[in-house]
């Protein structure tokens, strides 16, 4: 017994070594002010739109115990109620509170641009949607109308609609190492995924694409307007939308103002390692790293590269609530909208995340009697990106929403942070716009 207690000092030392080694934190201080920005000019009075009085610093409270969980360096997030701002705040850091951070913290505004990963998805399905409402295509044309190269292998029958889905059973790219520098090779993304042989050859079984579908959709986009992705982004959202951001990638000249993606809290293992990497294609940390490349903050990547700020998604959301339009600015068809949002096929556990999940073409769907955007969500729609990011709007509560988080963390006690920020928002924006939207 000596001999173990003569130890402890050892044991000690040696597992404040592992834990620093494989736990990343987030530096929290006890005044969270001194981190946190909120756009009061921007802001109405809760009262106006519905809402208690204290219903705004109440969803806050429950963002900055999120923010206490030591996971995010930055978080920024606006709520619209009835289309006006309700919420626009931030909290953390663009650099400077992760271990190993030089110079002194330079803290995160409202307005500071984020990537959306994933939330990207149902942004560059809005391209596709724009084409349909100009006539140049429907959802159920078929891929090969526009890339007759799709066909081998019986993917001759896959839709638009499928394909924005996750029906298009080319969940990943194959055959090929999954770096950044792959990014820029376009044509040869294109011709892998072409040649692919889908996993399911019915179509019928969804499988989320992390990344291989938004390839596609951006390719059959370029060949039916016969203009680039990123001239289209701009001119058919951002600018009629009067959006700050909003471009695939970050131009040089404005990356010092978005905070990098960090991967925090636990060193994931197995079975969530294999989880990761069977819905990214690569390992967790591997990802997170990518995300930060040159290679990514340069190219186009549909399905995963877009930087907004979040009032940028919260805009694009609003638009979509009030059937196409905002500030006077038609973008879309009221039943371009209305289509965009039907559900393909019923709800279904999805063949790569593993949960039950609706998708409709190019929006995860909400569910009752909770589901991703909250309880009691059965008509929102939105879209998650990378664990953290989290983009929706909800027309039976009227609000639109956009949580931009940049730490990538699978903790579990995170998560149950999140959810207390869903209820927060789902308790405090009462459900009184029923038959809004869909």
């Amino acid at each position: 017994m000596s001999a173990l207690l003569s130890r402890v000092p050892l044991l000690a030392q040696t597992a404040s070594a592992l834990g620093r080694r494989v736990w990343t934190r987030v530096h929290v201080p006890d005044d969270l002010t001194a981190v946190s920005r909120v756009d009061r000019e921007a802001e109405v009075d809760a009262r106006e739109v519905g809402m208690r009085a204290a219903a705004p610093e109440r969803i806050w409270a429950a963002v900055e115990h999120l923010f206490r969980g030591g996971v995010h360096p930055a978080i920024t997030m606006v709520l619209r109620r009835r289309g006006r701002i309700v919420l626009k705040r931030s909290i953390g850091c663009v650099h400077g509170n992760l271990p190993g951070d030089e110079g002194a913290p330079v803290v995160i505004r409202p307005d500071s641009p984020v990537s959306l990963f994933s939330a990207s998805k149902a942004i560059s399905a809005l391209l596709v949607h724009k084409l349909v409402d100009d006539g140049r295509l429907s959802l159920d044309d078929r891929v090969v109308d526009f890339i007759p190269e799709f066909a081998p292998h019986g993917k001759h029958r896959v839709t638009i609609r499928g394909l924005l889905a996750h029906r298009a059973g080319i969940p990943a790219v194959p055959h090929v190492e999954p770096t950044p520098e792959l990014l820029h090779r376009w044509d040869e993304i294109i011709d892998l995924l072409c040649r692919a042989r889908p996993f399911d050859p019915d179509f019928g079984k969804q499988a989320y694409h992390a990344l291989s579908a938004g390839f596609i959709v951006g390719e059959v986009v370029r060949r039916a307007s016969g203009r680039e992705l990123p001239e289209l982004l701009r001119e058919w959202l951002a600018e009629p939308l009067g959006l700050q951001y909003l471009s695939f990638g970050l131009a040089p000249e404005l990356r010092h103002l978005a905070p990098v993606n960090a991967r925090t809290g636990p060193l994931p293992f197995w079975p969530a390692t294999a989880y990761i990497r069977r819905a990214v294609g690569v390992p967790f940390s591997a990802a997170v790293a990518a995300s930060n490349h040159e290679a990514f903050l340069s190219a186009v990547v549909p399905a995963g590269n877009i930087y907004a700020n979040a009032d940028d998604v919260s805009r694009v959301l609003q638009m979509l609530l009030n059937g196409g339009e905002l500030d006077g600015v038609r973008v879309l068809r009221p039943e371009t909208v209305a289509d965009a949002l039907r559900p393909v096929g019923p709800l279904q556990v999805d063949r790569t995340l593993m949960f039950p999940l609706r998708f409709s073409a190019g929006f995860m769907l909400g569910q009752n009697p909770i589901g991703l955007f909250g309880p009691r969500s059965g008509m929102a729609f939105g879209h998650l990106g990378f664990i953290s990011v989290l983009c929706w709007a909800d027309p039976e509560r009227d609000i639109s929403v956009a949580i931009l988080n940049t730490g990538k963390a699978m903790a579990p006690a995170i998560v149950m942070r999140m959810i207390g920020v869903l209820r927060a928002i789902a308790d405090e924006c009462p459900r009184d716009a029923v038959g809004r939207g869909r």
